[in-house]
């Protein structure tokens, strides 16, 4: 959905829109001339045009050349990350919920040659396969009422960390240091709730179940759901002394009996449904042991070790580690679940209607303007069909009295 497809009530309300959010982040422009090209590029990146690289907005925007669309992404004085932190407040008032979902995960970028900062031939869940990219890690806030990024952190590679003329080369500031995805992972977590984000869970794959993140969160008595590889291990404490025991192992001892039936959530096919069984790790017994995941818990809280079955294919498992008060239920643990698929429509939305991945920027800290301005050009839509819907339920109860 793009302005250009709305009618012509919509696009005036949509035009009351943007200008409310150019509004919000004007302030951090210090030139009028920067403050109204910021308009512009968000404007153009909410267009149908067909690539959204700077060659193409100028030229959606009536500039005869890239010149000042460049400058915007690479010389201007402005700070992605006081926009980002005001993106994050945009979304809260639209989609603020305090059921909301923290969803961690990536998305590559692919790119030619060696010179975008952070570059290099490695695993792209986009492709599918290694490929010359760079990726990205992403913070989404999900609610019933939609979906929207919150922050995001473009990830180095070690050989990238010491390489100092290539840094240099890329403008990475010399306080970036090489840090893990996890790691990338827990810093936007800790931002936003330090800017006061609250959501009932966090949930991501298992390329973010590192201990650090769980036992993190864990202090913060924070809900969170994890996917984790088959052989994850989980410590035991027998008449050996302690061992470890894959959770593949734990949930092959399931019967029959355990699994249930239950929707993960709506997908473009209807009810995304699995088989799901769980067990608490208090209820585990290994030689007449208990199983544990981790430190001595919280009062009132419990680990779990949560599997998915498909249907057609019953060794097509896919495990989890879960934290939550005692008394959560299978199905919202399973809700969270599947609410990891809503990351991955906002990348597809986002790289198809706001030109996410479409930027021909090479620097540092032209890949985080671009990348802050297409979040916010992503929850303006989102924003707008929140209130869509909003307002059509509303007509409805109306009508029902």
């Amino acid at each position: 959905m793009t302005l250009s497809s709305a009618t012509p009530s919509k696009l005036k309300t949509w035009t009351a829109g943007l200008d409310n959010l150019h509004s919000r982040i004007a302030g951090h422009f210090g030139r009028f001339e920067q403050r109204q090209r910021v308009k512009a590029y968000l404007q153009a990146l909410l267009s149908p045009v067909e690539r959204k690289n700077s060659w193409q907005l100028a030229e959606r925007s009536g500039e005869a050349t890239p010149d000042g669309m460049q400058r915007l992404l690479s010389t201007a004085v402005w700070d992605a990350d006081v926009v980002r932190n005001e993106l994050r407040r945009y979304v809260l008032d639209y989609l603020g919920d305090e059921q909301a979902v923290l969803v961690i995960d990536e998305t590559g970028f692919l790119k030619q040659g060696n010179k975008s900062a952070g570059v290099k031939r490695q695993y792209s869940g986009t492709a599918g396969r290694v490929e010359n990219c760079q990726v990205g890690v992403f913070l989404a806030y999900t609610t019933a009422q939609g979906t929207a990024f919150i922050d995001r952190e473009l990830f180095l590679p070690k050989e990238w960390v010491g390489d100092l003329p290539r840094r240099r080369e890329a403008h990475i500031p010399d306080a970036i240091q090489g840090a893990t995805k996890p790691e990338l992972a827990k810093t936007m977590l800790q931002r936003a709730f330090e800017d006061g984000v609250q959501a009932a869970w966090v949930t991501g794959d298992a390329a973010y179940s590192a201990y650090g993140v769980r036992s993190w969160l864990e202090e913060r008595q924070q809900p969170h759901v994890f996917a984790v590889a088959s052989n994850f291990h989980v410590w035991t404490w027998g008449k050996q002394g302690p061992r470890q025991q894959q959770v593949k192992d734990i949930v092959g001892e399931f019967d029959n009996t355990d699994w249930q039936r239950l929707s993960a959530g709506m997908g473009s096919k209807g009810e995304r449904l699995f088989e799901w069984a769980w067990i608490s790790t208090s209820e585990l017994t290994v030689e007449g042991s208990a199983v544990s995941l981790g430190p001595v818990i919280e009062e009132g809280f419990e680990r779990w070790v949560l599997a998915r079955r498909s249907l057609d294919d019953p060794m097509d498992i896919v495990y989890f580690t879960v934290f939550a008060p005692q008394t959560t239920p299978l199905e919202s643990v399973v809700k969270v679940a599947g609410s990891r698929w809503t990351i991955e429509v906002g990348f597809k939305t986002a790289k198809g209607e706001v030109g996410l991945d479409q930027y021909e920027v090479r620097s540092w800290t032209g890949w985080y303007r671009h990348i802050t301005l297409a979040l916010l050009a992503h929850a303006f839509l989102v924003a707008i069909q929140a209130k869509e819907k909003k307002g059509a339920r509303q007509r409805m109860i109306t009508l029902s009295r």
